[in-house]
């Protein structure tokens, strides 16, 4: 799993800049963007790129406006905790607000070379915090964290019937 911030666009016309993209923004949404490890070597050697390996995504069940998020919005990017549990333990609590690049960024290179469509969803990639105590985001980068520390992976990949529950609270505690 990885969890990340999304947003859902408006039609953004080819080159766009960064900061003419931040306008296209019409809906913000947390994303797990699921990847099927396993998979991913060979299907990368086919030089296919990720397609089996990467499935359906889970996106929260609601999509709120830059209005509704407030202070927290703010130079393009969701500055509040994206929280993260597995099997109901905690596993992450990392700060959106530090994507190395801002949304507008994002969504100008992705817009460079094609018109991008209403409705097109663009993800932060994974909230990831250099404070490593605050948990992490992503299974694969504490398992790589671990190996690099202790020479090999602690934390077990995800199985059957497991749960990762992703969410996000205001500056008040409520669940976004």
């Amino acid at each position: 799993f990885e969890a990340e911030v999304g947003v859902i666009l408006d039609d953004v016309p080819m080159g766009t800049s960064a900061e003419e993209a931040l306008k296209y923004i019409r809906l913000v949404v947390l994303i797990n963007d699921v990847s099927l490890r396993g998979l991913i070597p060979e299907e990368l050697a086919q030089g296919f790129g990720f397609f089996q390996s990467k499935p359906s995504k889970a996106l929260s069940p609601f999509a709120l406006t830059l209005d509704e998020l407030g202070a927290a919005w703010k130079n393009g990017r969701l500055h509040l905790p994206l929280n993260v549990e597995l099997n109901k333990q905690f596993f992450g609590k990392a700060n959106a607000g530090e994507m190395h690049f801002h949304f507008g960024q994002l969504i100008a290179h992705a817009a460079k070379t094609r018109d991008l469509q209403p409705g097109t969803l663009i993800g932060s990639g994974t909230v990831s915090n250099q404070d490593s105590s605050v948990g992490s985001g992503c299974l694969a980068e504490v398992r790589t964290l671990e190996t690099i520390q202790l020479g090999e992976p602690k934390t077990p990949f995800l199985r059957v019937g497991d749960t990762v529950k992703i969410w996000m609270e205001d500056s008040t505690g409520r669940n976004l």
